[in-house]
């Protein structure tokens, strides 16, 4: 394992995806992204992904110098085509687009097509947020073309992770309650990670390819999938994210068998956004707010717990110990890295 500062990443991330093609707005946008995701302890959507990044551009499946723009558009509502760019920046111009949006109407609603991977979506209800607004993202139809996820009661692919993330500010500031998860049991950067470091999973995050839950990552790659959590109710809320991130936005339209790769090719997403003072004024909100966190945290810990957490607390506290320490890579993970850097040609590593 080695160390890097968040600076140092930002900087060859930001030339690895400039030397394979992006200009410098894009490449700046995702190598915040990765590297903020990367910090917050979000490794599994973060710096890990750029070898990916740099093949989908020499793949065409990344438009690297495309930018967003609005197809359609409401006082309180729009719809974003990204040309195939990458999906960070794009999905930051529709957050921004929504935020705007709902400062003068109080809530809005923007949907994403015909872009590249979403990122990490807690990156998006963050900065609503920091404006001290609630939002809600759903990312869905990465399984119209290659599923992973085998739906409750099924012994067959059909749908995919489908993540989504939801959160609200409080009065302190990098510290919203906030979650952000796939509505399968675990990703697939850690499925895949746990096969190639010869790791076993918690047993029943993946089944095998007759439905039946299992603990070896391998029974993933031999027709098995991805279960839905907990149950019958993960599998509705995934359904939710399926529904509010592909069939209320038509992303099966927009879909072009050149572009975008077999998972992200139909994938769409939809962010919602409000003030957090359409109720009470913002120090009444922010007041309640904090009482919430301070009575939760202030809670006996179970036994095997050292303190009773918030949603949100684990990446807000994982950023002060890794602008402090650094950012650790596993070697896997470097190795990677080095390989996008040398593919794309930049010599920064």
């Amino acid at each position: 394992m080695i160390s890097k500062s968040r600076e140092e990443l930002h900087a060859l991330v930001k030339g690895t995806l400039m030397a394979a093609g992006a200009d410098e707005p894009n490449a700046e946008d995702v190598a915040e992204h990765l590297v903020l995701a990367s910090l917050s302890g979000v490794d599994s959507h973060g710096v890990w992904h750029l070898l990916g990044y740099v093949k989908a551009i020499r793949d065409g499946d990344i438009v690297p110098t495309a930018h967003g723009e609005v197809l359609r558009q409401t006082p309180s509502s729009a719809l974003v085509t990204g040309h195939w760019s990458f999906g960070q920046p794009v999905t930051k111009i529709a957050t921004e687009i929504a935020m705007d949006k709902a400062a003068d109407t109080g809530i809005a609603i923007v949907g994403v097509v015909q872009k590249h991977h979403l990122g990490r979506l807690g990156h998006y209800v963050e900065m609503a947020a920091a404006r001290g607004m609630g939002c809600m993202i759903y990312g869905g139809g990465q399984g119209e073309i290659a599923p992973a996820t085998m739906p409750f009661g099924a012994a067959r692919r059909a749908m995919h992770t489908n993540p989504m993330a939801a959160g609200l500010p409080t009065g302190t500031d990098d510290q919203p309650m906030m979650f952000d998860f796939a509505t399968s049991w675990t990703s697939g950067v850690k499925v895949i990670n746990a096969r190639n470091r010869g790791e076993k999973l918690p047993h029943g995050y993946v089944v095998d390819q007759r439905g039946r839950p299992t603990d070896d990552p391998n029974d993933f790659f031999d027709d098995g999938g991805h279960a839905p959590f907990g149950g019958h109710k993960g599998y509705a809320v995934m359904m939710l994210v399926e529904f509010m991130g592909r069939v209320l936005l038509g992303t099966n339209a927009y879909a072009d068998d050149a572009r975008g790769g077999d998972i992200l090719r139909n994938e769409g997403g939809t962010i919602i956004v409000f003030r957090a003072d359409l109720f009470q004024d913002m120090a009444a909100y922010t007041g309640y707010a904090d009482e919430m966190g301070e009575r939760i945290r202030a809670l006996a810990p179970a036994e095997g717990f050292d303190k009773v957490m918030m949603p949100g607390d684990p990446e807000a506290e994982t950023r002060r110990t890794r602008r402090r320490d650094g950012i650790p890579i596993m070697d896997d993970v470097w190795k990677t890295i080095v390989e996008a850097a040398e593919l794309a040609g930049y010599e920064g590593t």
